[in-house]
Parts: C-alpha cells; structure tokens; sequence
C-alpha cells in the first residue's frame, strides 16, 4: 500500500448538519482520499472528522475543509463546552504506513502555510511540527480560547507561525500539526469493581500514582507538591472503569505512541497486575481504528512467543493477535472495518482483491491496463512469497536447528517484499491509467496545453517510477531465493529454482515497462539516467537468476541418476 496518513481536523460547529455535510463534500470530492467518520456533539457544538488517504490527497483535503469551515462558521456567534480558538480549531496529521513523522510535519507546514497565506487565518503549529518548545501542547497554544485571541495576537510571543498577526473574528485561529496515532483500548477484567480496575491502570499508566509513606500520608517534594510513582509503561494514558452493559470492569488506555508501547504489551501488563490483585483478563476491547502494522506486531509476539516462524501472511498475524488479545470477547472483531488500511481499501476495487480467475479474465480483454507492468510486480510477488514459502518448510525441520534464525528472516523478509509487489500491480495500472487522464485534459489556450503538458509529464514519470522500483526490488528477491536454495530444506529446492526464474521474469518486464515510457520524458538527461540504472539491473538480475536455476537444476538432475 501506497504512503497512508490520516488527519483528524475538529470544527466547531456540532448542531448544523448542513454545515457537516458540506465540509463532508469538500473531503470526499479529493482524490486519493477517503472519508472515514464525522462525530459531531451538539452540547460541545464540535465535530472531530477522520479522514485518511495518500499524503498529497490528505493535504488537499484538509486545506479544503479549513476553507469551507471558514466560510459557514462564524466564530463571534459560538457557544459551545469544548475549549476552542477557531472555526477549524485543531488539524493534525498523523503517520498510518508508508509515511514517516517528518513527512507529516511537512504536510503540516505547508498546509499552515497555505491556509495562512491563501485565508488569512493565524495559524500555529504544535506537537511534532511545533517551532519551538512552548508551542508543543496544544492546551497552552488554545489557553485564553478565542474570547482571548484578539489580545494574545498582540504579543510577540505568539506572532502565529503563519498567516497575519490579526484576529480574524469570524474565523479565529487555527492549530495544525503532527502528531502519533492514538490507539484507545480497553483491556476487560473478569470482576465489575472499578476500584480494582483503577487499581491495574494505576500501576501499568506512565504518570502513576502519588507516592505514599509506610502510614499512607502523601511523600512530598521539597516544593511541597506530591511525589508520584512512575508506573510501567511509557507514552500510556489509563484509567479503570466498569461499563454495565458489558457486566465487567475495563482498564481504559490510550496508547499515545504505539512504537513505544503496543497494544500487546499493554495487554501482558494488565494481565500480569490482575493476577497481583486476584482477577483475570478476560479479553480486550479496541475503540475506534487501529494500524495494521500494531496488529502485525502482536501477532509476531505471540508466534515466537509459540516457537513458530513470523515470516507469515498479514491474515495470519491478525487471525493471531485477534485470538491472543480477545479482541472477539465483547463484540466480534472485523478486521475490514476496524484496521485502518483495510478500510482505505474496503469494496474490493484492488486488483489484488479479485480471485486469480477475475484478474486473468480482465488482463486478458482489450482494456490496456491492467497489462504487463501489473504482471511483473504480480511475479516479483511469486517469487517472494516461494523463497517465504521455502524458507518457512525449513523452521523447525529437524538436521535445519541452525538455519533457524536465518529462514524466519528470510521468511519475514519475503512477506515485506512480497506485499510491496502487490500494492505494485494495482499502482501500476494507476499509473497508465493517469497518462491516459492527463492526455484527456483540454488544450484550446495556451495556459491548458501548458497545463496538460505539465501534467502528461509527471505521470509519464510515475509510469515509470513503479516498474523501475519493481526492478530494483528483484536483487532483494534474488538474495532470499538464493539462501533458500543453498541452505534451505532440500526437499524444497525446486520451488527455490522457480523463484528465481520468476523475479528473472519480472525484472524483464519491468524493465520493458520502463523502456517503452521513456521517449515520451522531455528531460532526456533524466531519461537516459533511468535507461542505464534499469539496464545495469537487468543485466544483473537476469544473469545472477539464470545461475541460481542452473546451480538447482544440475542438483536435482544429478540425484534423479543416483
């Protein structure tokens, strides 16, 4: 799957539909973006909006939304319980997969930028995109709310990062950022006592608890202020509660940064301060969404936790944390409707969605695409997947004990590569289909063919961006076939052979599919860089597969005479 992030803007206005609605439109009319939830709550008169997508889709998006929010919401006639400074107060964006933090602070910049300059609203940055420290929290950035904007823009200590030092009393300000994805997540106990439950979330949440001495009075500071008692677990919020309807206690946790503590390591701990105070986790509840790759690494814990190979499909990785954390205990967990990229995806549009039947029937009509760049990456993914496959027959064969650790490597390793040919096949169709797009755009005036040549060629570039990055993929293939092959169960050395021959098979038409989009490049110092990089790997692609088939080949021929 391409760059994926997510942005969680807040308005405030939580009672007008028709206001949702349109800022709804303004999201869901930017390609690349997909509109997730529109929570709005009448007593706070705000509505908090998900939306995820590609980087650019998720930055357009989110520019839009500001610019209709600044036209319907008047800030001088707001009311409402939730602290607020503007018509769109708060804009994050958050890293879901394929995008780092630096690149969601890059969003955010140029987002606050362009609102900045484009609406004149004062903007200010916090979390990770913040320009200095004291502008981190968003608490002390919005202290004084809008009521206090017009004076707090007079100070030199809060000149906005960008757009005017004015207020803008319809719009007020807006706060735009970079922050971690937020995981809520509920672990549930077998009592309904939440005095027992708060007990757990004390112990596990990074703040702790307030010290006591041997006679239970608070232990002070020597500025008097109460000493706390860390507890376990680093970036978690926690509390405990007892919820009725579900008839048993919970742990509730926000799981701020989910790299540092995953859910699965929240979960042990809660089981491992239950059973210190007598009760059992019954299981665990997840609120809201939750990445795919926080449900992989569960997954990878319980499998070596089990002594078994992590080199697994991502079904299976889920089907494991599903199972170990009892994400089915309260309610059934859908993964499709509760994994964030599953839902980017969710209606079967893929290519790679469809039974092999369908995608062969398709390729096989006149349609130009899907054609043989899609058919490429789709060996490439063949070819991982048999070294995966070699690989995980080894694991725990005996007379293999020492190639143990290496095959689960290779194994992990060939399910990474294996996935990224997959999202290949469906990016490459993309891209055909945008050459096509852009050769459609008019071109009465000069200004449009300006526009459209402009436009022809940077997806002419991205044409051949992916097969290029589907060739210079195939060396790391090559290098798991090959340890397969040598070190891997000999009972399984024919499937080794065919993954070479296979990533052979897709470095050549990748290749193919680099070459037959370069004379339409205008940069032809560029073009004939790629020309040589893609001819330079083939060359050694093709030759170090061919070898590794041969080296198998005379093998299984030579014990075929024995």
């Amino acid at each position: 799957m391409a760059g994926l992030v997510e942005c969680v803007p807040n308005f405030s206005e939580g009672r007008d539909r028709s206001v949702l609605d349109a800022i709804a439109r303004e999201i869901e009319g930017v390609a690349g973006v997909r509109l997730l939830d529109v929570d709005p709550g009448a007593d706070t008169n705000r509505t908090v909006v998900t939306l995820v997508g590609s980087p650019a889709g998720v930055a357009e998006a989110a520019f839009r939304a500001i610019r209709c929010a600044s036209a319907l919401i008047d800030m001088s006639r707001h009311k409402g319980a939730h602290p607020r400074m503007g018509a769109t107060d708060v804009c994050p964006f958050v890293p879901v997969s394929g995008v780092t933090m630096e690149d969601c602070v890059e969003i955010a910049r140029a987002v606050g930028e362009r609102v900045g300059r484009e609406l004149a609203i004062p903007i200010y940055l916090y979390e990770h995109a913040a320009s200095r420290p004291e502008r981190r929290s968003l608490a002390d950035i919005r202290a004084g709310e809008y009521e206090g904007l017009a004076d707090k823009l007079k100070d030199p200590a809060w000149v906005p990062d960008f757009g005017p030092a004015a207020f803008n009393a319809r719009s007020g300000a807006t706060v735009i950022g970079a922050r971690d994805f937020l995981i809520a997540y509920n672990v549930n106990l077998n009592t309904r006592d939440k005095r027992l439950a708060n007990e757990v979330a004390l112990n596990i949440r990074e703040t702790g608890r307030i010290a006591r001495d041997s006679s239970g009075a608070q232990v002070l500071a020597e500025d008097g202020s109460p000493v706390r008692k860390p507890g376990l677990l680093r970036a978690v919020r926690a509390v405990g509660w007892s919820i009725e309807e579900y008839g048993c206690a919970q742990v509730s946790i926000n799981l701020l940064n989910y790299h540092l503590t995953p859910p699965h390591l929240a979960f042990e701990a809660c089981v491992t301060e239950a059973a210190k105070l007598g009760l059992r986790v019954t299981g665990s509840e997840l609120v809201g969404l939750i990445p795919l790759d926080a449900m992989r690494s569960a997954g990878r814990y319980y499998l070596e936790r089990q002594g078994e190979s992590t080199g697994v499909p991502d079904a299976e990785l889920v089907h494991v944390a599903v199972q170990s954390l009892g994400l089915n205990d309260i309610s059934p967990f859908d993964p499709m409707k509760k994994i964030i990229e599953y839902r980017v995806r969710e209606g079967g549009r893929l290519l790679i969605d469809r039974s092999v039947r369908d995608f062969v029937d398709e390729l096989s009509t006149d349609s130009p695409a899907p054609g043989g760049g899609s058919v490429a990456a789709l060996c490439g993914a063949l070819g991982a997947a048999l070294a995966a496959m070699v690989a995980n027959l080894t694991v725990g064969k005996k007379g293999h004990e020492a190639a143990r650790e290496e095959m689960i490597k290779i194994a992990e390793d060939g399910q990474r590569l294996k996935d990224a040919f997959l999202d290949d096949i469906d990016r490459d169709t993309d891209a055909f289909n945008a050459v096509m797009a852009a050769g459609r755009l008019p071109k009465k005036t000069a200004q449009e063919q300006q526009a459209r040549e402009e436009a022809i060629q940077e997806a002419s570039r991205e044409a051949i961006r992916v097969p290029l990055g589907v060739l210079e993929r195939t060396a790391a293939v090559l290098d798991l076939a090959e340890a397969a092959a040598t070190r891997g169960n000999p009972n399984s050395a024919s499937d080794a052979a065919v993954a070479a021959l296979v990533t052979v098979a897709c470095a050549e038409g990748a290749y193919d599919n680099v070459m037959i989009n370069l004379p339409g490049i205008a940069d032809k110092g560029w073009a004939r860089d790629v020309a040589s990089r893609a001819g330079s790997l083939l060359a050694s692609t093709s030759d170090r597969g061919q070898k590794i088939s041969e080296r198998v080949r005379a093998r299984l021929e030579e014990q075929a005479q024995d």
